[in-house]
């Protein structure tokens, strides 16, 4: 018999700095500073984000106010602008609304990555689950 680890993932309500949140997170085994450089780096943000294609930014890496466009899976090219990043949390708008948060917590050897969901987008946390299971993986092959 062959063991594995069990990802422990997570759904609840948090206030947040963007005010209450469904927050979605996954156990990733992998350092916060390779999580972090997964959420943060837009060049990589097709790989692990199932509703989009492709990115163009003024920045490879965020940080507060960069700006740029997705492409997202339907043909639609969005503008969005990163509102804040700091002490591993990055928060956006897209097309001029606010969207999900994004943080990395450190957590014994590993990290849990974490993403706040706007309470009217509930719906979009399903997306953010497989991101987060992506996320895991593009972490451990890193």
């Amino acid at each position: 018999m062959i063991a594995s680890k069990t990802r422990s993932d997570s759904l609840s309500v948090e206030r947040t700095p963007d005010g209450p949140r469904l927050v979605v997170s996954r156990e990733i085994d992998a350092t916060p500073d390779v999580a972090w450089s997964l959420l943060t780096d837009t060049h990589r943000w097709p790989e692990w984000g199932p509703s989009i294609v492709g990115v163009t930014s003024e920045n490879r890496f965020v940080q507060a106010g960069t700006r740029g466009h997705v492409r997202t899976i339907g043909g639609l090219e969005l503008p969005f602008r990163v509102t804040e990043c700091a002490n591993r949390r990055w928060a956006w708008r897209v097309a001029g609304v606010p969207a999900t948060g994004h943080r990395v917590e450190p957590l014994g050897a590993g990290c849990r990555a974490v993403f706040e969901v706007p309470p009217l987008a509930a719906p979009y946390a399903l997306v953010c689950r497989r991101a987060l299971a992506s996320i895991d993986r593009l972490a451990r092959n890193t």
